[in-house]
């Protein structure tokens, strides 16, 4: 069966698709299938109503905040995103998205309106101060314009109301994260530094 939905402890997760711009060198997708024992790779992207078909019967009892965050970039599978994001808003939930920041050429025309609307919170992987740094990272197929468009995209979302977090890996030295900070601080976001899973 394909997981589209997958907890961990109390939080829900979705997992929308494997379709990814990046291949990043500390990917949890490397070398493993999923998290927790839950299988991440799937054969077919869901609809919403695949979604929202799997998601706990007991939802009260999970955290209140839903993050989309699998084993790939959510906003490739932006339709089902935005109505499974309109339906938790519903049961009033709250919702976040890890993405890597390139749904805009992803689609090709600026979709930030429909990940703000959808996303209370927007945590962009920053995952390095230059453009540089971030291709020998990343290995972002849109080559240096993936780390351009990424930031473009943090602060479009950032314009149109929703709460922005630029975050790292910390596979960076000390010195790149600093640099990454005044970053996100430059931009008037939010700074996260995550571990590397």
């Amino acid at each position: 069966m394909n997981n589209y939905v997958y907890t961990i402890g109390n939080k829900i997760y979705i997992n929308l698709t494997n379709r990814c711009s990046n291949k990043c060198e500390f990917c949890i997708r490397k070398g493993r299938d999923g998290m927790c024992d839950q299988r991440l790779w799937i054969d077919d992207e869901p609809t919403a109503e695949d979604v929202i078909d799997q998601l706990p019967l007991d939802l009260d009892n999970y955290d209140s905040e839903v993050v989309f965050c699998g084993f790939g970039e959510p906003t490739y599978n932006l339709d089902a995103l935005e109505e499974v994001a309109s339906y938790l808003h519903c049961v009033d939930k709250t919702t976040r998205i890890n993405t890597n920041g390139h749904a805009n050429l992803i689609h090709k025309t600026d979709v930030s309106d429909v990940v703000a609307d959808s996303c209370d919170v927007v945590n962009v992987s920053l995952n390095a101060p230059n453009k540089a740094r971030y291709n020998q990272i990343c290995h972002c197929i849109y080559g240096e314009e993936g780390y351009d468009a990424m930031l473009e995209f943090a602060k479009l979302c950032k314009q149109r109301g929703a709460k922005v977090v630029l975050s790292v890996v910390d596979v960076l030295s000390p010195k790149e994260v600093d640099e990454c900070k005044k970053i996100a601080s430059k931009m008037g976001v939010e700074f996260r530094l995550r571990e590397k899973e």
